[in-house]
């Protein structure tokens, strides 16, 4: 985990330092149990290690993950509140989702973390309640408006590993049109 967020800092210093100035310093133990609790999960271990670099942006300089803002742990509360705010007040009542292999077809479930924001109610989630054939801490995407729910990655490791890779292979670039790290093709 430490070498993929140095090499991305490293490459952040050269190409959008306001994103590398935007990094929170890591979260403190006190800051993950108290995340822990209110989500009322344990969190997988690698994502522990995610946030002990940094405890996500601080919402200043734009998305770094798709054009995502990476969520501080304050900020994943926030967001995942406003989901099971939803969910307890029978909003998805009846409502399925789309989902690929392993994902359940819930609109949303309550042991979905979401770690990014893109501002419009989207997210990249960790599935802590996996369908059969999930793995348990997998990565999905979660749309607001749309129906479809993919795995990403088996966890946060591989799924940070292979953005690293692809923002160093030069297929992320900073756009001030969008305001954040994109896929080359949309800057």
């Amino acid at each position: 985990m430490n070498e993929n967020w140095a090499a991305l800092e490293a490459w952040l210093g050269k190409n959008w330092p306001e994103g590398l100035q935007d990094l929170n310093p890591p979260a403190s133990a006190e800051e993950i149990e108290a995340l822990e609790a209110a989500l009322g999960v344990r969190l997988p271990g690698d994502f522990v290690d995610f946030l002990k670099v940094h405890n996500g942006q601080k919402g200043n300089a734009g998305g770094l993950f798709d054009n995502s803002e990476f969520l501080s742990t304050g900020a994943i509360l926030e967001q995942w509140t406003v989901w099971k705010d939803l969910l307890d007040s029978g909003e998805f009542q009846g409502i399925e989702s789309d989902p690929a292999s392993g994902i359940r077809s819930d609109w949303w479930h309550a042991r979905w973390i979401p770690f990014t924001h893109n501002g419009g109610g989207d997210h990249y989630c960790l599935d802590l309640a996996p369908a059969p054939g999930g793995i348990d801490g997998q990565v999905i995407t979660m749309w607001h408006d749309m129906g479809t729910r993919e795995v990403e990655a088996a966890g946060i490791r591989p799924w940070f590993a292979r953005y690293v890779d692809a923002v160093l292979a030069g297929k992320y670039a900073y756009s001030d049109d969008f305001g954040g790290l994109v896929d080359i093709d949309f800057t």
